[in-house]
């Protein structure tokens, strides 16, 4: 009887840890990195990993937001001294160097300068920006001139390293490898517009993601310009559309993303480019890149880049919106 007993208790117990282990779906979103998230994730024993993910937001602020005076990066942009640094900061940096290399400086990490003189940093926005301003702004930028010295990194003082073009998507990347490092096999991690989806959602359906039109404003009821399933893949979308100013004297309209080589905000017909990769790191910076090259030569680089997708949205010369997209991109396309 007392055998019985105790086998009937241990199959109650392993029930009950049965039960308390069950996996779920949770969801954590909120607002990081000057944008808001959503997280959602099949956690294999029901855990709920909001306060994790918060404090890998802090972690990274602290490693590389220039918006945090006692950041890692803020550290460096101190200039002229040498700056240990973390393994988050070298992960970012060296692949931004690389893909600063690979684009002859189309995207280049040592734009903070430009980025503050013409007013999308700390600054207002600037309408007084003149020729010989950009060309001194200029002098201090250039990723050629990082120095990097085993794990501490060092910039000429002026130069400011920015990684805005690239810490979202990696901040994605590092959310989604830590579920994953839990055996989270299904899950959809958002930063920002930034997405990496593996697996599926609760209703054991591909995530689908909807990217908005390129408009100046968001019309609740036909806002997406398209909607994909992404699985096991990575997405991110750069655009002109909603952050930019306009000269009150000559009406000319200045978008964000700054042409690392020309100091001036890149000028060309594409409105938006969206890029699906492996990582989302990849895809926040080659967004960015795209934003920076233009319809044509977006359009070669892709083509050359079998890693890559892209949907790219420009104004065709007659106030309407043109389309390019790879044929791997239209295979995710749904709507």
């Amino acid at each position: 009887m007392q055998r019985i007993l105790t086998l009937l208790l241990i199959i109650f117990f392993a029930i009950s840890c049965s039960q308390i282990q069950e996996s779920k779906y949770i969801e954590n979103s909120g607002r990081a990195q000057g944008s808001t998230y959503q997280i959602k994730y099949e956690s294999p024993e029901g855990k709920d990993f909001g306060d994790d993910i918060e404090a890998i937001f802090k972690r990274i602020d602290l490693s590389m937001s220039t918006y945090v005076p006692t950041s890692l990066v803020s550290t460096v942009n101190k200039g002229d001294t040498l700056v240990q640094v973390d393994t988050l900061f070298m992960e970012v940096l060296n692949r931004s160097l690389e893909i600063a290399e690979e684009t002859n400086g189309d995207f280049d990490p040592t734009i903070g300068p430009l980025v503050s003189l013409w007013g999308f940093g700390f600054e207002e926005l600037r309408q007084d920006v003149s020729p010989q301003m950009v060309e001194q702004t200029l002098e201090k930028t250039g990723y050629q001139h990082i120095q990097v010295k085993e794990d501490s990194v060092k910039v000429p003082e002026g130069f400011q390293i920015d990684f805005n073009a690239i810490a979202q998507g990696y901040t994605v990347d590092y959310i989604a490898e830590y579920l994953e490092s839990y055996e989270a096999v299904n899950y959809m991690v958002e930063v920002g517009g930034e997405v990496r989806a593996r697996g599926v959602n609760q209703t054991d359906e591909i995530w689908r993601i909807g990217v908005d039109k390129p408009s100046e404003e968001i019309d609740a009821e036909g806002r997406f310009q398209f909607i994909l399933e992404l699985k096991d893949k990575a997405l991110a979308t750069s655009g002109n559309y909603r952050k930019f100013w306009v000269d009150e004297e000559t009406g000319a309209r200045y978008s964000h993303t700054i042409d690392p080589q020309t100091g001036y905000p890149a000028k060309n017909s594409l409105l938006s480019a969206s890029i699906i990769s492996d990582s989302a790191m990849d895809a926040d910076a080659y967004a960015t890149v795209c934003m920076v090259k233009g319809l044509e030569e977006c359009r070669e680089f892709l083509n050359a880049k079998d890693e890559l997708e892209g949907y790219l949205i420009y104004d065709d010369g007659s106030s309407n919106w043109g389309t390019y997209v790879t044929e791997g991109f239209e295979e995710f396309v749904v709507n």
